[in-house]
């Protein structure tokens, strides 16, 4: 274990920059399903274009984001001295996390819907899902760095 310690702060770097890739994807996905359903137009064609995009951003950046978010952050958690399990910031944000995946799980599957052509949401319900990733996001922030409890 005393690797981890000697490896921590590139350890929470690699974390860092995994969280903000997977945040940038959790943030835009649900914005090119509104472009999806709503766009009507000769010029940009949803089912070549916007099918393709949807699918790059998941499979080549937030599915690997979101793993290596997950593995380094597996990694935070097991270096030793650095989390105070008894206290409750850890746990909500834990929590927050295991939400945000299951919602980019949600994403994973509106993609593979769209990419059929079967249209479960509009555009404004899908501006709404955006809000998801932002809410958990501030509240796994504030877990974090303000550690309230």
């Amino acid at each position: 274990m005393d690797i981890l310690n000697a490896f921590y702060p590139w350890t929470k770097v690699i974390h860092l920059i995994a969280v903000i890739s997977w945040m940038a994807g959790l943030l835009y996905l649900p914005r090119l399903f509104v472009y999806h359903v709503e766009t009507n137009s000769e010029h940009l064609n949803a089912e070549k274009t916007i099918v393709k995009w949807e699918y790059l951003l998941l499979k080549r950046i937030m599915n690997p984001a979101m793993i290596t978010t997950w593995v380094f952050g597996v990694l935070l958690l097991l270096t030793p001295n650095i989390i105070d399990w008894s206290a409750g910031w850890i746990w909500i944000k834990l929590i927050s996390v295991i939400l945000m995946s299951g919602f980019h799980g949600f994403l994973s599957k509106q993609q593979k819907l769209l990419e059929k052509g079967t249209y479960k949401y509009s555009g404004k319900q899908y501006r709404y899902l955006n809000e998801v990733p932002t809410i958990l996001m501030i509240l796994i922030i504030i877990m974090v760095v303000v550690r309230p409890f």
